[in-house]
């Protein structure tokens, strides 16, 4: 019964992650800025941390089933 709720929160977490993950790279290759009105390497930085830890809490839901 408990399985359910962690595998859609590893699910979302992992997806947004992931996401994040993608869109913050495709920003960087192509020096796009990440945020308007902030400093690029800032913001790149604070996005990727926020990715990577997304990604991290999914798979700790997935290994709590």
């Amino acid at each position: 019964m408990e399985s359910g709720p962690a595998i859609f929160a590893g699910t979302v977490f992992t997806l947004f992650g992931a996401g994040l993950l993608l869109w913050t790279g495709v920003r960087v290759m192509h020096r796009a800025p990440v945020a308007d009105g902030v400093n690029p390497v800032a913001s790149a930085t604070l996005a990727t941390l926020a990715s990577v830890a997304s990604l991290a809490l999914g798979v700790w839901c997935f290994g709590r089933f």
